[in-house]
């Protein structure tokens, strides 16, 4: 009769492979006969917030592979998989470095449990400070929320937050003490000097001209949307950063997560049927920025343009003002195959939802969609709905970031995340809501 295999299990991410790495995997089959090696996946990864991963899962696989020591490799993809291993794989002990002590305590009433010391002087944060040069962000703020973009620079290894700007003497102060962060410039000039990013977080009045003095400074960029009200304007400031190789991106996080891009393919792959109806809205709050209507149209002109296409028929134009300020507006599209509604609220509140109707199915998010972490799909004939989802701290702004860090590794300035001829028609559109405008306030 044969011995049963003593079987060991252990996990990582196994980036940049290293002799930390290395001297874990040897110690860990050590334990056992049989040792099986699960190595994280990149959607897990991404899922769990873990962005400065810097080598592919195909690398790190093999990277494992080659020391000799595993008898067998799995793929870590969801949260709680290890449990559902050791009882799938018979797993008589877990291994797993000190640096998690305490954490996978629960593991001991399933199998023995071993905590390794981990090499000392050694590990991937330390390979990726000392093999990656940091890219310098800086922020130019006219208001004192900062999208959290300090806070997410923070889980993207290659970044770093290292200077900021405003004319707002009154925002300086309160600005240093709230993110307790003091390189704010007086200068614009200085503040250029000390950035390789620039982040631009002010009214649309400004935008155009900041992106085109940064741009010209050499300088990426990446701006809330729209980048100004002319489409004239939006199409040369596309055209200055080609002139000047630099990326220019809209500061828009769910075209960058990969539940958003689910649902993208779903739409256009024809998944859900032809699409009859498309309708979004959203409103906000918030009297410490001017043109707020404009950021939300375009926050919900973005997936209509991706789903739906650019090329409607007619366009019907609502809008509704309290003094100087548009406080709603409804955009009624009409395409060939079907019909879009969109509603925003400034300072008016609107229900914020994304109903997407397909002849074979519709696809739904309740409340802030614009985060691009979760949606609904209902086929006619099931009694059940399917939910896609995944979970981030945060505001998205990482997913972005990480995007831009394989831009830069890859030489390329193009964002495939909203196209320029996307960013360019949803200024389109809100030229003409902007026109209408101005419109009404000759007429009054």
């Amino acid at each position: 009769m044969s011995m049963k295999r003593k079987k060991v299990i252990t996990y990582g991410t196994f980036d940049l492979f290293h002799e930390g790495h290395y001297n874990i995997l040897k110690r860990a089959k050590e334990y056992g006969d049989y040792l099986i090696v699960g190595v994280t996946g990149e959607n897990y990864d991404i899922g769990r917030g873990k962005m400065s991963v810097h080598d592919s899962l195909a690398v790190r696989i093999d990277n494992v592979k080659k020391t000799g020591f595993a008898d067998e490799i799995i793929v870590e993809e969801y949260l709680g998989q290890k449990i559902s291993d050791i009882e799938k794989y018979d797993i008589d002990t877990f291994v797993i470095g000190d640096d998690w002590k305490g954490k996978f305590d629960h593991i001991a009433r399933y199998c023995n449990l071993v905590y390794l010391e981990r090499t000392q002087g050694v590990s991937s944060t330390m390979i990726r400070q000392e093999k990656f040069n940091k890219h310098r962000i800086g922020i130019i703020f006219d208001v004192l929320d900062e999208n959290k973009i300090i806070s997410e620079t923070t889980q993207i290894g290659e970044f770093e937050v290292t200077a900021a700007y405003t004319d707002k003497d009154d925002l300086k102060k309160d600005f240093e003490k709230k993110y307790d962060f003091s390189n704010i410039y007086d200068s614009f000039d200085d503040f250029l000097g000390n950035c390789d990013i620039v982040f631009i977080r002010c009214g649309v009045d400004d935008r155009a001209g900041f992106i085109e003095k940064s741009i010209k400074s050499g300088k990426h960029v990446i701006c809330d949307p729209p980048f100004s009200l002319s489409k004239e304007k939006q199409i040369r400031l596309f055209e200055l950063a080609k002139e000047n190789n630099v990326i220019l991106i809209d500061n828009v996080k769910m075209v960058h997560i990969h539940v958003f891009n689910q649902l993208l393919w779903m739409t256009q792959g024809n998944l859900i049927g032809d699409i009859l109806s498309f309708s979004c809205s959203v409103s906000k709050n918030d009297k410490s920025k001017e043109n707020l209507l404009y950021d939300l149209l375009a926050l919900t002109l973005c997936p209509m343009i991706k789903i739906m296409g650019q090329d409607y028929n007619s366009v019907d134009i609502q809008i509704t003002k309290d003094g100087n300020e548009i406080e709603f507006a409804s955009l009624d599209f009409k395409y060939n195959s079907g019909r879009v509604l969109i509603n925003v609220g400034n300072n008016i509140r609107v229900r914020n939802q994304l109903e997407i109707v397909g002849t074979e199915g519709t696809i739904r998010v309740d409340g802030n969609w614009w985060r691009g972490n979760y949606f609904e799909l209902d086929y006619p004939d099931s009694d059940n709905v399917e939910i896609y989802n995944t979970n981030y701290n945060g505001n998205g702004f990482k997913y972005l970031l990480k995007t831009m860090s394989n831009m830069l590794s890859n030489g390329r300035i193009v964002s495939t995340g909203v196209f320029p001829d996307e960013s360019i028609k949803i200024v389109d559109i809100l030229e003409t809501v902007s026109k209408l405008e101005e419109n009404q306030e000759r007429r009054n």
